[in-house]
């Protein structure tokens, strides 16, 4: 793919929020990449790219901040403008020094290989945990999250009434167990008709912060999901929304108990 887009002139921006689980998921899938580092694996990546966009709070393992990477001197100085519209000058906006210390070192710590395996590891340990109680669970699962199938635990709920959302309410009620709804809340409106998307896919995930949960912690929220699982078909109502964004409408908005 890189070497088309260099074919024809088209810049190749490459998503690093996850390059370190991506890099670890290269060396055990696939045989030539077997005998080499997680690191060695990392800068054949950003090798075909003319830069890239990185959430550091994924990979980084750091509470807050990001950064953007171009190779070309033009475009940097373009995305430079906009950063001084948003974060600030370059020599004194954005992150504090404190912060940028360390996402340089989250970003080494990051691609250590016994850390990816142990974090990696986690992640499968949860979803072997949800099979035990039955809970249905996308497979295989990634480096960072397990996704709970929200349309199979509750087909009773009207699509219209946001299922994975349903699910994602009733863990927090559970045990304070927070999740995410990958689903028609966060497929929002068409922009002409306004009318919901449904993407075909309702999705609870269950994203696991870096060095933050032990696998007691798993053991918890598996057993959450399994008491809702047992009682599913009681839930017989989802949500309505009360009050939306015109965009991006997942981060804020309000609901209410359907009728």
């Amino acid at each position: 793919m890189s070497a088309l887009c260099k074919k024809y002139g088209i810049p190749v921006i490459f998503d690093a929020a996850r390059f370190a689980e991506n890099a670890y998921f290269i060396k055990q899938r696939e045989e030539q990449y077997s005998g080499h580092s997680i690191r060695e694996i990392v800068l054949e990546m950003y090798d075909q790219v003319d830069g890239a966009t990185m959430s550091s709070k994924k990979d980084a393992i750091v509470n807050i901040g990001g950064f953007v990477a171009c190779r070309d001197k033009e475009l940097f100085d373009k995305v430079s403008m906009y950063t001084i519209l948003f974060e600030g000058y370059l020599t004194y906006g954005g992150l504090a020094g404190r912060d940028l210390a360390a996402m340089a070192q989250g970003l080494m710590e990051g691609c250590e290989y016994d850390y990816l395996e142990a974090r990696i590891g986690q992640v499968a340990y949860l979803a072997d945990l949800l099979k035990e109680y039955g809970v249905p669970c996308q497979e295989p699962t990634g480096g960072h999250a397990v996704f709970v199938d929200a349309r199979k635990v509750l087909p009773q709920i009207p699509k219209e009434e946001y299922q994975a959302q349903t699910l994602a309410i009733e863990l927090y009620l559970e045990g304070g167990v927070r999740g995410v709804e990958i689903g028609t809340l966060l497929a929002d409106r068409d922009p002409k008709t306004r009318e919901n998307r449904y993407p075909g896919l309702e999705l609870l995930r269950l994203a696991i912060p870096r060095r933050v949960y032990t696998n007691n912690h798993m053991a918890y929220v598996a057993a959450c999901l399994g008491n809702i699982y047992e009682r599913r078909n009681k839930i017989t109502k989802g949500f309505r929304i009360t009050k939306e964004a015109p965009i991006m409408r997942h981060f804020t908005v309000e609901l209410d108990r359907a009728e």
